[in-house]
């Protein structure tokens, strides 16, 4: 008897564990966003607006593709505030244009050909 209500306990650690790890890595997400930019400055600049800003566990931008790889816990933010981050630093994404100000604070180097809309 003491044996098996031992035997319950420990499975239902061992599942409530399971359950656990689950839950906690449910909410990051991984996704990608275009972003213009031109070089590495640009870079810097794009995944620097996305340091420290809480929920983003990383963020990487390629010059090449001009494409944002970014994970992110989705329970604290959205990718739209993240678009919305890395907007106001003078990069327009897929989604969300740059402030007129913000772009043309840019260095002379960062200064991408801009859709017109």
């Amino acid at each position: 008897m003491k044996n098996t209500s031992l035997f319950r306990l420990a499975a239902l650690c061992a599942i409530s564990i399971v359950a656990l790890s689950t839950l906690s890595t449910a909410a990051e997400k991984k996704e990608s966003v275009k972003v213009w930019g031109n070089c590495g400055m640009c870079k810097k600049t794009i995944e620097g607006a996305l340091k420290g800003v809480d929920g983003v566990t990383s963020a990487s931008w390629d010059k090449k593709s001009k494409m944002l790889d970014v994970k992110y816990d989705d329970s604290k933010l959205t990718m739209k505030k993240i678009e919305e981050k890395v907007a106001a630093s003078g990069y327009d994404t897929q989604n969300v244009k740059a402030a007129d100000a913000a772009y043309d604070g840019l260095k002379k180097c960062c200064k991408y050909d801009r859709k017109k809309s």
